[in-house]
């Protein structure tokens, strides 16, 4: 395997040696082992199935590990220090945007009033301000996805995790959110963990990419990318990016099942 990449900062969150096995017997994860630092943006990739959206359930709390270990550090904090973004937007229709973001922050017993600052604020982060008092049937997907984004980060997390959030949108759409995604992160820092299929997303967006073989997932390469940020159009077009894709790929392919 290769050697894992010291990030900048202190280490946030570590998996070691995590092992996954679902009531049905299937195995997800085997020996998964990574450390994260603080304000790193780490893209998790790999062949379906090979229990990226497993880690990242795990590393939320969703679920537990079956052995291993994970082990959050004391700079994650523990209250609401973690964010998720689902594949899909998952929106209540029968309410307003505002309210849709404002839910995590009920659940918390913060009242209406206390929370609107703090809703205007995330919505002005995605670029939504002024729908507001839309309804998600208003709404494109892409719009939807940052009504989405915006309930993740309305708690201030330290930690965001994003499970193939983009998938579903159209590529101009897609390109549209990986800047402001990347532009947000440049700007307040946190720690990204993302999941995605495509090598060009996980090449443009990260700092590291982390590829996982085919299940029982574990990581099989862990690759530094070092090109500076910011990152925009030029980038996409450059000798830099194109060599870091095909890096990718290469592991990916070596990665790739033996059969379906």
């Amino acid at each position: 395997m290769t050697p894992t990449p010291l990030d900048a900062d202190a280490p946030l969150i570590q998996l070691d040696h995590v092992h996954k096995q679902f009531a049905n017997g299937t195995v997800a994860l085997r020996s998964m082992s990574i450390t994260i630092g603080e304000h790193a943006f780490v893209s998790l990739v790999g062949p379906s199935g090979c229990g990226k959206s497993t880690a990242l359930r795990l590393i939320a709390g969703l679920t537990e590990p079956s052995a291993g270990r994970i082990i959050r550090h004391a700079s994650l904090g523990t209250n609401n220090a973690i964010g998720f973004v689902f594949q899909e937007p998952t929106l209540m229709p029968w309410t307003t945007v505002a309210e849709n973001v404002y839910l995590p922050l009920r659940v918390q017993g913060i009242s209406r009033r206390q929370a609107g600052p703090r809703i205007d604020a995330v919505l002005d982060m995605v670029g939504l301000r002024s729908f507001s008092k839309a309804y998600p049937r208003e709404l494109s997907g892409g719009m939807k996805m940052r009504v989405s984004i915006a309930r993740a980060l309305i708690t201030q997390p330290k930690l965001l995790l994003m499970d193939e959030p983009f998938a579903a949108l159209d590529e101009m759409t897609r390109f549209k959110l990986n800047d402001d995604l990347l532009a947000l992160w440049e700007r307040h820092r946190w720690t990204v963990i993302f999941v995605t299929h495509s090598v060009y997303e996980s090449a443009y967006l990260s700092t590291r990419v982390v590829v996982m073989a085919p299940r029982p997932g574990r990581v099989i390469a862990d690759l530094a990318q070092e090109a500076a940020y910011p990152r925009r159009d030029a980038f996409r077009i450059s000798a830099e990016y194109g060599a870091f894709c095909r890096t990718i790929s290469e592991q990916l392919h070596h990665a790739r099942p033996t059969h379906v």
